[in-house]
């Protein structure tokens, strides 16, 4: 118990502990938490250290453009639930043959949200995979 609180600073809500190691740790797994983690919000500073504090709530309720956009990100992860296997599996095929930086759940969210149907009719010819109806234009 000869550790420095420097060194050990950890902190604690509802019984829930995570000491500055741990973040280190993730950090060297190629793992940056940041964002609302449990009762924390958290970030990495400039200088590459971990900055945590209390999940602060909002001061107003959400406006009705919030609650729309949330409610279309509801909409597209039901919608990517009730894709079959095998639609899914061209999704990712897609992605992978048009070498995008993206991942297959990412532009399929990406379509659901924009209902871009000229990106990923671009993605199709680039891959060879179709991923939409032949004429769905929306």
């Amino acid at each position: 118990m000869a550790r420095s609180r420097k060194r050990l600073r950890a902190f604690s809500i509802a019984g829930a502990t995570m000491a500055i190691q741990d973040f280190k740790r993730l950090n060297l797994l190629g793992l940056s938490p940041t964002g609302d983690i449990g009762p924390f919000t958290m970030y990495t500073s400039q200088r590459g250290r971990p900055v945590w504090f209390p999940k602060a709530p909002p001061l107003s309720p959400p406006s009705v453009r919030q609650v729309e956009q949330r409610n279309r990100w509801r909409v597209a992860a039901l919608f990517w639930q009730s894709v079959p296997l095998q639609e899914k599996r061209n999704w990712r095929l897609a992605a992978q043959k048009a070498h995008l930086k993206i991942t297959h759940h990412n532009l399929f969210m990406y379509y659901a949200t924009t209902e871009d149907a000229a990106t990923i009719r671009t993605v199709e010819r680039e891959s060879g995979i179709q991923l939409l109806p032949i004429g769905w234009t929306s």
